[in-house]
Formats: C-alpha cells, structure tokens, sequence
C-alpha cells in the first residue's frame, strides 16, 4: 500500500485534527468527526507518516489515540 502524504491528503489532516484533540476516540467517533470510512488504514497511513498513534480493543470496541501530540510540518 501507499500511504498518501499527511501534508496533501485532507482526509487525513481530518483524520489527525481528531486524535490531536487528545483522548481515546472510537472508530466511530473518528467516522463521524471526520468524516471517512476506512478508519484502519487512515491510522496505517498516519503512523507510515510518522505519527505515534495507538489502538486498543475495549470488548467490540476499537480505542485509538496519539501517544504524544504531534503537529503536522508544511
């Protein structure tokens, strides 16, 4: 897979404006807040852009967070 640039891809930028906010945020919040489907590959595409991002299983629930924030460079 190819990972698009944080720094071109606005699905993304919406992707990390979330998790920057801090917190632990569902997959569904993410869809919801940023508008995007595939939430496992925005992360895959985020952490392949460098960002320390983590996730956890919480029963049916997928939990997903940045370890530190982090800003995005232009």
């Amino acid at each position: 897979m190819h990972a698009a640039r944080v720094e071109h891809s606005p699905r993304l930028q919406r992707v990390l404006a979330v998790l920057q906010r801090g917190g632990r945020f569902t997959t569904r919040q993410i869809i919801e807040e940023a508008h995007v489907m595939a939430v496992s590959a925005c992360i895959d595409e985020l952490r392949d852009n460098g960002f320390a991002i983590t996730c956890e299983r919480r029963k049916n629930v997928w939990l997903y967070w940045l370890e530190r924030k982090q800003e995005v460079s232009a």
